[in-house]
């Protein structure tokens, strides 16, 4: 976590839960975007840990999964 992102900051962002969630629980993920980080957590511990990476790291890695995906 850097100097401006802060837990409070944490909590002022909008997240979005992945559409591959389901209703029923299981393995969820949310993602919310600042002005220069990528945001995601467990949507099941929402006060738990986060991990940030440079919106260029999320735009290869969400190639790179709909690669391997298709």
């Amino acid at each position: 976590m850097n100097a401006c992102e802060t837990a409070e900051t944490h909590q002022a962002l909008q997240w979005f839960k992945s559409s591959h969630s389901g209703a029923e629980g299981g393995q969820c993920v949310e993602v919310a975007a600042s002005a220069a980080t990528i945001h995601i957590r467990d949507s099941k511990d929402p006060a738990g840990p986060w991990l940030q990476v440079t919106s260029t790291a999320w735009s290869s890695f969400i190639r790179f999964a709909a690669e391997c995906g298709s």
